[in-house]
């Protein structure tokens, strides 16, 4: 993973920081919340659970996660140790005085020997720690069932290290500074005693300071419940805050969810559970309220008077390739569209909140949801991508993949018209449509305006008025970018009209590499806040929209329709597309690339 150039103040404190100028500070660290010294040295927050202030030093010129001469040596015992100086040291080194004591974050990674975990978890925490967003006293646990020692895990997770482009020169010493501060233990999930063990090894490194603890959930949904009955009384913080960040899926419908959700209550509060949708902390779906609430041109236009229609679109160009046995029990609909495509639509949407703060969006997505139709199997098109060749190469079907059972009915491609019920958006159709083994890689969000009325250049457009019509284009990934489609004059004598393109291509504009969405994330749930995951309400709304749907579909056994690997999806898509009087945008000739 190529880390981000990004500069922490991406990170929600900053961000929010429009609405709150508090939250600006050049402070590293908060001291505890009952210090006398907090009035005076930190402003006031209306934020819960907020024992660090973690800004980069790029911002504000405060000290670096990473010490060098400046900081006073620390203790660093690789096996066990203590790491850091004692809470006592470090007081008399800065002069606090013995009521005021430091925070550390102590992040545990469950699953640590997952694809997960090596892929995007350890990198996007190096990353952070590159970034020095990460607090001065931090510590990386990893834990999982396989037995290796701290080295081993280090020399795991440096092969999937890397440094940003512009700084490299300090590559080496940056990723041996974070592996030091990376450790592992063994244990089984269900194990009182195994986390206890784990408890243990996070004070020795907490060193007496105030312990703040992230769990990140890296592990299969159905032993969710036995890890956070464990931790949560065997290894979670007694004085400071304890998070737990889930990832999906969160169930398979309505039921296993909210079975989900009733087990993780009983040894959580709703504000320690952060579940991830990696999709919210991507960076064009983040600039969607930007793009919405700041600009005026737009803001006007949101609305049934002036879009026709929206799309919402997700496509990969590879098959399952050996993930089969996980996909199956899944498809694409819950894999893809009941929460990434979902989120989306739900931003895209909503009213405007009252603040930026976490609650105001989440209520205002909360509404968009309960406002809309559950699907009806008329308003879906399902199908599965078979064998096929093209230049010399066959591509494996999907029931070809070894590890997909023979028969399986389980779609790979989905595409659905989903309608909001209230004044803004009444008649306006959502169309989302996901797939595997398409012709191309990419999440767009589609914004098709209506045509202009009466309008005096129609002749130059012939009988195709979509030619003619304004689309808003943002486009996730891959090559983020935002472009607007108009109608423009060709140069010449003639009254020749050509369609146009007002192109934000982030790569053109920005030097800066984009952040990795796990960055973000995980810097927000240090941070705690929860505006970009995904509150228990708002899980329970997605799931009753898809889960009749997904019954009828099991129960009816209803076989996909069969598309060809690498083509633009199965036909019925276009069908359905065009009940609504909508062409797809992506299958025009001008955007095949």
């Amino acid at each position: 993973m190529a880390l981000s150039a990004a500069k922490c103040p991406s990170s929600s404190a900053a961000r929010l920081s429009l609405g709150h100028p508090s939250l600006r500070s050049s402070t590293l660290l908060r001291p505890f919340p009952n210090s006398s010294a907090l009035a005076r040295r930190v402003p006031s927050r209306s934020f819960k659970n907020w024992n660090l202030n973690v800004v980069c030093k790029q911002e504000a010129g405060a000290v670096p996660a990473s010490s060098s001469a400046e900081e006073a040596p620390s203790k660093n015992v690789e096996n066990g140790g203590l790491f850091g100086l004692s809470s006592e040291e470090y007081g008399n080194a800065i002069g606090l005085d013995a009521s005021e004591r430091e925070s550390t974050v102590s992040i545990t990674v469950v699953g640590a020997s997952g694809d997960l975990a090596k892929k995007k978890i350890f990198p996007a925490l190096f990353a952070l720690y590159y970034e020095d967003c990460l607090p001065k006293h931090f510590t990386i646990f990893g834990y999982a069932r396989s037995k290796m020692t701290d080295a081993e895990l280090r020399t795991m997770v440096s092969k999937t290290l890397t440094c940003r482009i512009d700084k490299r020169e300090n590559c080496s010493e940056k990723m041996e500074q974070f592996l030091n501060r990376c450790f592992y233990h063994s244990g089984q999930y269900d194990s009182e005693q195994n986390f206890a063990e784990l408890d243990k090894k996070l004070k020795e490194h907490e060193g007496g300071r105030l312990p703040n603890r992230l769990f990140y959930l890296s592990i299969p949904p159905n032993i969710f419940i036995d890890v956070v009955k464990s931790a949560s009384q065997s290894s979670s913080s007694k004085d400071g805050w304890t998070r737990v960040i889930v990832e999906k899926p969160f169930g398979r419908d309505s039921q296993s969810s909210a079975a989900l959700t009733r087990g993780l209550k009983q040894y959580l509060e709703e504000d320690q559970i952060f579940r991830i949708d990696h999709y919210l902390g991507k960076e064009l779906v983040e600039n969607l309220s930007i793009l919405r609430f700041s600009n005026l041109v737009f803001e006007p236009l949101w609305s049934r008077q002036y879009i026709r229609n929206v799309q919402l679109i997700f496509s990969e160009d590879f098959g399952t390739e050996g993930r089969g046995g996980y996909f199956d029990n899944y498809g694409i609909i819950r894999d893809i569209m009941q929460n990434h495509l979902l989120q989306i639509l739900a931003l895209f949407a909503m009213e405007t909140p009252v603040s930026m703060d976490a609650e105001d969006i989440r209520n205002e997505k909360v509404k968009v949801l309960r406002s809309m139709k559950p699907l009806q199997l008329e308003d879906v098109v399902i199908g599965q991508y078979k064998s096929h060749t093209k230049g010399g190469v066959t591509y494996p079907g999907y029931t070809d993949d070894k590890t997909v059972p023979k028969g399986s009915l389980t779609p790979t491609f989905a595409a659905a018209a989903l309608f909001i019920d209230n004044a803004r958006w009444d008649g306006v159709p959502f169309l989302m449509k996901a797939g595997k083994a398409l012709h191309t890689r990419r999440t767009e969000i589609r914004v098709q305006f209506r045509h202009v009325p009466g309008n005096l250049y129609k002749r130059s457009f012939g009988t195709d008025l979509d030619r003619a019509t304004n689309e808003l284009v943002i486009r996730v990934q891959p090559n983020e970018a935002i472009y607007l489609k108009i109608n423009n004059k060709i140069p010449g004598l003639g009254m020749r009209l050509d369609r146009s393109n007002l192109n934000l291509l982030y790569a053109s504009r920005y030097s800066k590499e984009i952040p990795d969405a796990y960055e973000r994330l995980l810097l927000d749930a240090i941070e705690g806040e929860r505006r970009l995951f995904i509150r228990s309400d708002e899980l329970d709304a997605a799931w009753e929209l898809f889960t009749p749907l997904l019954r009828e579909l099991e129960e009816k056994k209803i076989a996909p329709e069969l598309y060809p690997y690498g083509s633009r999806g199965p036909v019925g898509a276009h069908y359905l597309a065009a009940n609504y009087n909508v062409r797809w945008g992506d299958l025009s000739a001008s955007e095949t690339t």
